[in-house]
């Protein structure tokens, strides 16, 4: 370019002459746990063109200079499939799990399938004739992958550039399986009001607060400024020319959550209007409906039980476990042993939860204390009285049993989910079946650590706060 260009200028040259590929993976999402059914993904690949178009539109940006490509357009062709093959006789089991650790869906027994994830984005490169690739920083292991294998099979290194993840709404990583996580670009004003109201915005936090993170990264860019919304008794209307200056305002809770969500509302609203029209027409109805058919209205393929079926995968996933707070704590009318409480598990209503735990935790310390509830077992009667839930304890047996609630991270919610790291991405029974013991399996693996943590296998019981523990009892048991 010449030493007598200004960084600017040079900049704006690389601009003007710059091309952009968007790659659908439709074979990727297929290969990923099947995200995908192979019957869709012509329609999902159509669906996203569509939908991606209507987006960069709605914020301005011009289309010609883009191109779109899908993944079976050449990733099925001899040459590509031989160099799957090449990679793969130099690619080691290893760093093939690892390079897919925080893209590909982690299970307890994975699939062939997605130890070729990486390796085919790393080909991508290469067959798409790029100079770069762009992605969020939970795609480093696989560009790391991609620098580190490429030139093994005689192709060049490719730059890598990355941008931040964004906070979910619910104050962990974005997740496309929880809905309360993420606003869809097609999502209605309604859907938009009540997930940003359920939305993690404590007030003065801004650790993990997906709301401020979207106005970092979403808002801000595309403006320059964000205006906060608010009554004139509460000092009106407040333009921020810089981010920071929001953030600080927030974190001295100059600035109210409930501001702060009403102002992404209507921002948002904004943005997503022109996309919300353009997919009112009949052929993008019927597209989306396609494309995402509505699984209450599908019928089921086979009635009963599969023969030669695989056995169901036991997993913690499975389990709906949640941060409960204690409302009431009453004895049991019909029983000396047992505790009536009233549990908030995040929902309209408290839950009714017995427990024998009369003997081991006076009422006073339950009484408004955050605790840990199992949310989908079938409700059963104890001695007259519904139990929606139970309460996890930790236990050790002998003589002089001693048991200790369960204990969430300090400054955890009511209604936050609790998961086993590394399973924090599977959806829960809705309930649990009785006869099939899905609990009773997995909690044969339950237990205490030696730093009263609590574990299933070896693996820690965790919040996005961080992770479930007890009190005292090390080594106990958690029922």
């Amino acid at each position: 370019m010449g030493d007598s260009l200004s960084p600017e200028e040079k900049l704006n040259l690389i601009t003007r002459n710059l091309q952009v590929t968007i790659l659908f993976a439709d074979l990727h999402a297929y290969l990923d746990n099947m995200k995908a059914p192979w019957e869709l993904l012509e329609l999902r690949t159509s669906y996203y063109e569509n939908v991606i178009k209507a987006m960069l539109e709605s914020i301005g940006v011009p289309l010609e200079k883009l191109k779109f490509i899908k993944g079976t357009d050449y990733q099925l062709s001899k040459e590509y499939t031989l160099d799957v093959y090449r990679l793969s006789s130099v690619v080691t089991q290893h760093d093939a799990k690892k390079a897919g650790a925080e893209v590909v869906k982690q299970v307890e027994h994975p699939l062939l399938s997605g130890l070729l994830y990486p390796g085919l984005q790393a080909l991508d490169e290469e067959y798409l004739k790029v100079d770069a690739q762009f992605g969020g920083v939970d795609q480093r292991k696989i560009f790391t992958f991609a620098e580190k294998y490429l030139p093994a099979l005689g192709y060049s290194k490719r730059i890598h550039l990355m941008n931040p993840m964004v906070p979910g709404l619910t104050g962990s990583k974005m997740s496309s399986s929880e809905e309360e996580s993420k606003i869809d670009l097609l999502d209605r004003k309604e859907d938009v009001k009540k997930k940003l109201k359920k939305a993690f915005c404590e007030p003065g936090n801004v650790e993990n607060n997906g709301v401020l993170a979207f106005i970092r990264h979403v808002l801000f860019p595309l403006k320059s400024e964000f205006v906060i919304l608010r009554d004139e008794k509460w000092g009106g209307n407040k333009t921020y020319t810089a981010y920071l200056d929001l953030e600080k305002d927030f974190a001295d809770e100059v600035v109210h959550p409930g501001d702060l969500k009403n102002s992404v509302e209507v921002a948002l609203n904004k943005l997503l209007d022109p996309i919300r029209e353009k997919f009112n027409t009949p052929a993008l109805k019927k597209l989306s409906s396609a494309a995402y058919p509505d699984p209450s209205k599908q019928k089921p393929a086979v009635k009963g039980p599969a023969k030669n079926s695989e056995p169901e995968e036991v997993i913690p996933s499975r389990l709906d476990i949640r941060v409960g707070k204690v409302i009431s704590v009453d004895k049991h009318p019909d029983a000396d042993s047992l505790y009536v409480e009233k549990i908030d598990v995040g929902e309209a209503e408290p839950r009714t939860v017995v427990s024998g735990l009369v003997q081991f935790v006076p009422k006073e310390e339950l009484q408004d204390r955050l605790v840990v509830v199992l949310c989908n077992l079938k409700p059963q009667k104890m001695r007259g009285v519904e139990s929606q839930g139970m309460l996890l304890c930790a236990s050790l047996e002998g003589v002089n049993r001693k048991v200790e609630p369960l204990d969430p991270p300090a400054g955890s919610a009511p209604g936050e989910r609790v998961f086993v790291k590394g399973y924090e991405k599977g959806q829960p029974d809705e309930e649990l079946k009785p006869k099939k013991k899905v609990f009773e399996k997995l909690q044969a693996d339950f237990k205490i650590s030696d730093e009263c943590i609590a574990q299933w296998k070896q693996t820690n019981f965790m919040t996005k706060l961080g992770s479930v523990s007890c009190k005292s009892l090390k080594g106990g048991n958690i029922s």
